[in-house]
């Protein structure tokens, strides 16, 4: 049995097209992780035609805000749980589009529409468990950089270098399939039934 698939960012949209929604990768290397405000500045950024403060193309986005602490001047993560993806999901999908991000990071995926957004823009969704906080840190080799402390150290926008960050779970892919609304739609087939089943019922 061979071991998971490894991401090594800059990702291509052939790395991304060879994923499938089910399987289960790692990530090793530069990872982003952002939440709202730092996905807000960077479009008003590219808005302006300016460039960010580090390149995002091919990159990993995680969705969240590391719990961090500094000493003698060196960064290091304590926690890096993910928050829901869908709280900034228009910020997000467009970031991917227009910096040719690769793939998200985050929780509890995005709406159909988004998703389907997040496909045609060329990049995929990967699922990390809530409550793995402690398990995303230790992934964390270094803090290669911050940007943007004046939002605030959740807010602000984090460069890391990771090594075999898992277990992240393919739930949008570039194929078509979506997890999230695949579940929801066997829910609502079952609901459907057993709702008929009881009316059946003398």
């Amino acid at each position: 049995m061979g071991g998971l698939r490894e991401l090594k960012p800059p990702l291509s949209l052939r790395d991304v097209e060879e994923l499938e929604a089910g399987e289960v990768v790692e990530l090793t290397g530069r990872m982003i992780v952002a939440r709202d405000r730092a996905h807000a500045r960077l479009l008003e950024l590219s808005r302006r035609g300016e460039p960010p403060p580090v390149e995002l193309r091919g990159a990993v986005v995680f969705h969240g805000g590391p719990v961090a602490l500094r000493r003698g001047g060196v960064w290091s993560v304590v926690s890096m749980g993910p928050t829901t993806s869908a709280r900034f999901e228009e910020l997000a999908v467009e970031v991917c589009r227009r910096l040719e991000v690769r793939a998200l990071v985050g929780k509890g995926g995005l709406s159909p529409s988004w998703s389907k957004a997040l496909r045609e823009a060329g990049a995929v969704y990967l699922a990390y468990p809530g409550g793995a906080g402690v398990l995303a840190a230790r992934s964390v080799v270094r803090v290669e950089g911050v940007h943007w402390l004046d939002l605030g150290v959740p807010e602000a926008l984090w460069v890391l270098e990771v090594r075999k960050l898992s277990p992240l779970l393919v739930a949008v892919d570039l194929k078509g399939r979506d997890l999230y609304e695949e579940v929801a739609a066997s829910a609502r087939r079952a609901l459907r039934e057993l709702r008929a089943e009881r009316s059946l019922k003398p």
